[in-house]
């Protein structure tokens, strides 16, 4: 399970433009449902939609729901970090 820190980083990987640092953290808890939403976001930045919403529907999150994937990433790291 990936702990509180290491999705921390994860979203400061992802902020910083490192996809594939974040990806590979997230991936290590596919169960986590914020380590899903961190993996719906990267998806997201990638482009890849349909993926995207997939880790979205696991996450229990809305793909709509943010502007953007960098407020959205802030606002992950702001939870985590609270």
């Amino acid at each position: 399970m990936a702990s509180r820190k290491d999705l921390t980083r994860a979203v400061e990987f992802a902020i910083a433009g490192d996809w594939d640092g974040a990806h590979k953290i997230v991936q290590e808890d596919e169960h986590d449902a914020t380590s899903c939403w961190i993996h719906a976001v990267l998806h997201k930045i990638e482009g890849d939609i349909g993926n995207s919403r997939y880790w979205y529907r696991r996450a229990g999150q809305s793909y709509e729901a943010y502007p953007d994937a960098q407020t959205e990433l802030t606002a992950i790291k702001a939870a985590l970090t609270y």
